[in-house]
Order: C-alpha cells, then sequence, then structure tokens
C-alpha cells in the first residue's frame, strides 16, 4: 500500500511538472519549417521587388506583416499597426545620409532635399505587469531593384532579412499559442529602412516614451545560411556583456529542449553595431542579437530562398522563442 501511495504521488507529481511546462511546450510546436517557408517564401518573391524601403514592395510587405499580426490575434502597439516616419537627405549630386532625427531634419529642410515615407509595423501582447516591456525585432527592407544589371535584377534578400522577419513571425504565434499571458509587454518589431542606416529602430528609439523601461531587446539579421560548410548549425550569438544570463539562458535551453544548435557565444561590451541592436544598445537597452555570418550571396541578387538552411532557421527560432520568453517572463531579470 505504501508503495502504492509512492507510486500515486510521483505520477501525479510528473503531471503537475508537465502541466506546470505546458504553455511554453504549446508555443515551442508551433514552431515549424512549413511557417518559416511560406513566410520567406512570400517575403523574397521577385514581386516584391526586392522590399526597398519607401517604395512599393516594402509597403506591400507592412500590410502582409499587419495582416498576419491580426490573424494571430496580436494587437497593434497604438491605435495602428504602422508607425510611419520620413527619413530626409541632401539632394543626391551633394551626397549625404537619411536622417531621421528631428534636428537634423530641419535643416535639411532649408535646401533642396530629398524625402523618403517609411513604417515601422508594430504589434503587442499586453503583459500583467503594463509598466515593462521586451521588444523582438528584425528589418523587413532590403535593396530593391537595380535596372542596370545584366541578368537577375532583384536583390530578394530571403536570407537579409526574410529569414529574421520569419522568426518574429513565429515567435508571435508562438506566444500566442501557448495561451498565457506573459508577466512584461512583449512588443513584435518589423524594421523598415534598416538597409538605409538603421532608420526605422533609430525612429522607434529616439520616439518611444518608455525606452527607459525596455527591460531586453532580441534581435535577428540573417540566420539562415551556412557560412561555415563544416558547422552547419554554426549560429553566433551576440548579447550584452553585462547581462549574463543572456548566455546562460540559451545553454540552459539547448540542452533541457535538445535544440541543433552551436553557437558562437559573442558577450559585447557595448554592441553599438552591426544591426538595429545598435538603435538599442546605444539608449541603455540590453540585447541578444542572432547571426549566421556573412556569405558570397550577402547583399547580392543571388540572395535566394532556396540556398537556406530549413532546419537551422526553425532550431534558432525555437531558440530564440525561448530568449523570448524568459526576456517577457524572468522576475529576477
Amino acid at each position: 500500500m505504501k508503495r502504492y501511495c509512492i507510486l500515486v504521488a510521483v505520477c501525479c507529481f510528473s503531471h503537475l511538472a508537465i502541466y506546470a511546462q505546458a504553455p511554453i511546450e504549446k508555443g515551442l510546436k508551433s514552431i515549424n519549417r512549413a511557417s518559416a517557408e511560406a513566410y520567406i517564401g512570400f517575403l523574397a518573391h521577385d514581386e516584391l521587388q526586392g522590399r526597398e524601403a519607401g517604395y512599393h514592395g516594402s509597403r506591400v510587405v507592412a500590410q502582409y506583416i499587419a495582416s498576419l499580426l491580426q490573424a494571430m490575434g496580436v494587437q497593434s502597439l497604438g491605435d495602428s499597426y504602422f508607425q510611419p516616419f520620413k527619413a530626409y537627405r541632401k539632394e543626391r549630386q551633394k551626397r549625404g545620409r537619411l536622417e531621421v532625427h528631428p534636428d537634423s531634419i530641419a535643416l535639411l529642410k532649408k535646401e533642396v532635399h530629398q524625402k523618403l515615407t517609411m513604417a515601422n509595423v508594430l504589434g503587442m501582447i499586453p503583459g500583467r505587469n503594463i509598466h515593462e516591456y521586451a521588444i523582438v525585432g528584425a528589418h523587413f527592407d532590403h535593396l530593391g531593384i537595380d535596372p542596370a544589371l545584366d541578368g537577375d535584377q532583384i536583390y530578394n534578400g530571403a536570407d537579409d532579412n526574410a529569414s529574421g522577419v520569419s522568426a518574429v513571425l513565429q515567435i508571435a504565434k508562438a506566444f500566442i499559442a501557448s495561451g498565457e499571458q506573459p508577466e512584461r509587454n512583449i512588443i513584435f518589431a518589423f524594421w523598415d529602412g534598416e538597409e538605409k542606416g538603421l532608420l526605422g529602430s533609430k525612429y522607434f528609439v529616439q520616439t518611444c516614451p518608455f525606452i527607459s523601461q525596455v527591460k531586453g531587446y532580441l534581435n535577428f539579421d540573417m540566420i539562415g545560411r551556412n557560412n561555415k560548410p563544416q558547422q552547419p548549425m554554426h549560429v553566433v550569438y551576440f548579447y550584452t556583456e553585462a547581462n549574463p544570463a543572456f548566455g546562460e539562458w540559451l545553454k540552459k535551453d539547448i540542452k533541457k529542449y535538445n535544440l541543433k544548435l552551436a553557437p558562437d557565444y559573442r558577450p559585447w561590451d557595448n554592441p553599438i553595431g552591426g544591426s538595429d541592436n545598435s538603435s538599442f544598445a546605444k539608449a541603455g537597452v540590453p540585447i541578444i542579437w542572432y547571426h549566421t555570418d556573412g556569405h558570397p550571396d550577402y547583399h547580392q541578387p543571388s540572395d535566394h530562398a532556396d540556398k537556406l538552411n530549413w532546419e537551422k532557421v526553425v532550431e534558432i527560432t525555437k531558440a530564440s522563442f525561448l530568449n523570448a520568453w524568459n526576456l517577457a517572463n524572468e522576475k529576477k531579470y
């Protein structure tokens, strides 16, 4: 009888443990290759004309992403999923970079100038603690087309950065699939104008009234290729050095969930280069950035979806969902 009671107690405890993990398990199970192929296939299609910021293809993508968020049940951050902004620069003969800061814009407006209209796409799942935020983001723009090229003229950008956008979309879907409200507000951000100077993320950070309440930013930029063919599951994992928990989270989750990844852990004292992580790091926000290194098709028309390592895209997305779960729920962090 005593042995039976012990067995019942063990079984009940196991059931409770499984039940406690159920939400995160549900989220993980929703992440799959079929979704990655669907999202990336659309974003990197020739009809999108390379998704150049400020032009038709980029605007179509913004509408597409917003419609997916709405269908998932992810609400808009504000009154709309779109955060429109304008970028200005000198007339092209004078050369100069695009600017989104109001002081720079005021100076540029005094002379002949260029203007591009763009828009970030922002969704949010409200948390129980409405005063803290975690952000997961990737840029959706690329380089557009070059009619002067002999041959393929479209910069499809399958790896750069349709792959990253697919991860953010799947993570949003996974949070909804978990059925559990996060502790913190979690924002899913899709940046416009990264290729033209990190414009979308810069604009968001400089106009964000709660930037000091952002506990962490998780970034993706190119997560689908094999820079090292002999190491097909290689991924570079940058994170803010002052937050060693970020490295510990990934190591534990890879082991716990048997993820097929071989990360190159790179703690960075001041991660202000490379991608949209820079905009947040400059504002003092701790960051995590997944990147699978450069490759011969980087910024070339040959960056096509059929060259992606789909298993790697899915495994990175699963690992980063677990990162995002910690960012959104870890009370001690």
